[in-house]
């Protein structure tokens, strides 16, 4: 029974989707703007792709382990901040050191991500349009203030320029404060 309930979801692959996309643009705009902030542990050049697998891998534990909604979705949404982060550095992982190689990462990402696109909102259309109504009506503070505070997270720890810490400080405390008013939110209405 749930295998059917699984194939039933298929907002949670259109979550995933979208935070992974949203994930590898801005990771890409990043290193456009910023290409010479890295982390640098002991001589070695600790790429994002490396924060990405650990996110792919809680996401997906959560997605294995708990069966409820909200953890779902959750769950959902770290798994494709970590996929768009590694899939920003498959032209590097691809070509062993070719970061900006055109070929290896736009076209096999543009060209995947349109695909699960198209086939997910022809098969799922209505199901998908239902979802993102119930997404951004519950809580979409919560899931918002995730997303910010992984991609935050994620250049605050690489980054040396001032200007990048100071930004990614500052979304990252405003994820942190929209975390915790869903928090409280949920506290009150379980004591209430």
């Amino acid at each position: 029974m749930k295998e059917l309930r699984r194939a039933e979801k298929p907002n949670l692959s259109f979550i995933m989707l979208i935070f992974f996309l949203a994930s590898f643009v801005v990771a890409r705009v990043f290193t456009y703007f910023f290409p010479s902030t890295v982390l640098v542990v002991q001589g070695y050049h600790i790429h994002h792709f490396w924060y990405g697998l650990a996110l792919l891998a809680i996401g997906g534990w959560l997605g294995i382990n708990y069966r409820d909604d909200h953890t779902e979705r959750i769950a959902a949404i770290i798994f494709g901040v970590g996929g768009g982060l590694v899939g920003d550095e498959i032209g590097l992982l691809l070509t062993f050191g070719d970061y900006y190689s055109e070929l290896t990462y736009t076209f096999v990402i543009s060209l995947l991500a349109f695909a699960f696109m198209a086939t997910l909102i022809k098969r799922h259309g209505q199901a998908i349009i239902t979802e993102l109504f119930g997404f951004f009506h519950l809580n979409v503070d919560l899931y918002v203030g995730l997303f910010l505070a992984f991609v935050s997270s994620a250049f605050l720890i690489q980054s040396e320029n001032m200007l990048v810490i100071v930004l990614s400080s500052i979304t990252f405390i405003v994820a942190l404060a929209l975390i915790l008013r869903r928090i409280m939110r949920y506290f009150r209405k379980l004591f209430t």
